[in-house]
């Protein structure tokens, strides 16, 4: 069973769970793709649980080790190696041997290191630091990043044949605002995990009108900044109901307008945008669109600034591959549906280092 982080009907996620069920009973590496508190970690623990394998799942952040650290974790260490190894130690790729490995924030792996673990994977062997005797493993290994890891091939900070071994079967997850009509289930989720830490007399309930603020949301922290909005409003509501007032004024991170001077015809011109419908052709809560220039109104009521030129370069990245893949790579037919002449589009590619398509 997929954890609560995971739930959702929407078509973003329900891709992600097929992928996972294909890939998991495999031994296939597997690279999850996603922004900062997607929930990465838990692609990892249920592809493990699908699973045949009998081991453990053993998990290490590649970011939160310092560089001269990580060495000796991954790999481990002899006696003697260097100062202060009074004894042997095994790895983290001893430790999961006979069952997964889990390289999260992979795309932070120093460079040198880097050879190291590609050579562990294309060998199936390890040395340890400071011996030299091949160890043989039996694992699977899914690493995960943040990171836009063939950006940083280009800046010569990844190196190419690694991201191609470990990039065999990868898994994105969308970014929580992607998938805005999902955020009613997971909170309801969420409150079931919560009831047992918090007690069931102190959960709130939430009113339709909050529902559509968290729906509105942008959600920069994901699913983690849910969580955490969700351990909030049980402690400063216990048991009560929540309104959309309560929501822009004490769970989110910032003040918010207050809802009678916001242009509410707006939102309701736009509510049927992006909709759903579930296998039986019932309709479901709209599900975010490509934004409107209006909805960027409210950005400063729960923000205190934004990198503009970084937005709308992201925006215009975006759109451009979207345009591409629409179009199977035709680039002529691309900058139609961008409504730019095709040298421009070409000059923008350039800039923006998005591959040319292959022919």
């Amino acid at each position: 069973m997929v954890d609560n982080e995971l739930v959702g009907q929407s078509a973003l996620m329900r891709d992600v769970r097929r992928l996972i069920d294909i890939a998991a009973p495999s031994k296939t590496t597997i690279l999850v793709l996603g922004a900062t508190g997607t929930g990465k970690e838990l692609v990892a623990q249920n592809i493990h649980k699908i699973s045949a394998r009998k081991g453990k799942l053993v998990s290490i952040n590649c970011s939160a080790i310092p560089a001269e650290l990580l060495e000796s974790e991954l790999f481990g260490y002899e006696k003697g190696a260097f100062t202060g190894a009074e004894k042997t130690r095994v790895g983290r790729f001893e430790m999961a041997s006979g069952g997964t490995l889990f390289l999260d924030e992979i795309g932070d792996m120093p460079l040198p290191l880097q050879a190291k673990l590609l050579r562990a994977i294309e060998t199936h062997t390890i040395q340890r630091v400071g011996g030299g005797k091949d160890i043989p493993i039996d694992l699977r290994l899914v690493c995960a990043t943040h990171q836009n890891i063939e950006a940083d091939i280009e800046l010569g900070k990844f190196r190419a044949d690694l991201f191609y071994r470990i990039n065999v079967f990868p898994i994105k997850l969308p970014a929580l605002a992607e998938r805005a009509v999902d955020i009613p289930q997971i909170i309801n989720a969420l409150k079931k995990s919560l009831a047992k830490q918090e007690g069931k007399s102190s959960l709130p309930s939430f009113e339709d009108s909050a529902m559509q603020e968290f729906m509105r949301y942008p959600w920069p922290g994901n699913v983690r900044e849910l969580r955490n909005v969700m351990e909030r409003a049980c402690l400063l509501f216990p048991g009560s109901k929540i309104e959309a007032k309560h929501v822009r004024d004490h769970l989110l991170r910032l003040r918010a307008p207050d809802p009678v001077e916001e242009q509410d015809a707006l939102w309701e011109a736009t509510e049927s945008f992006g909709r759903e419908s579930t296998p039986t052709g019932e309709s479901m809560l709209p599900e975010a669109p490509v934004p409107h220039p209006m909805h960027y109104k409210d950005w400063f009521a729960y923000f205190d600034n934004i990198d503009l030129r970084r937005h709308l370069q992201e925006v215009e990245v975006v759109l451009i591959e979207a345009a591409l893949e629409k179009s199977d790579g035709m680039v002529s037919q691309a900058a139609d549906s961008l409504k730019l002449r095709r040298t421009t589009l070409i000059e923008k590619m350039k800039k923006l280092m998005i591959p040319k398509p292959l022919a």
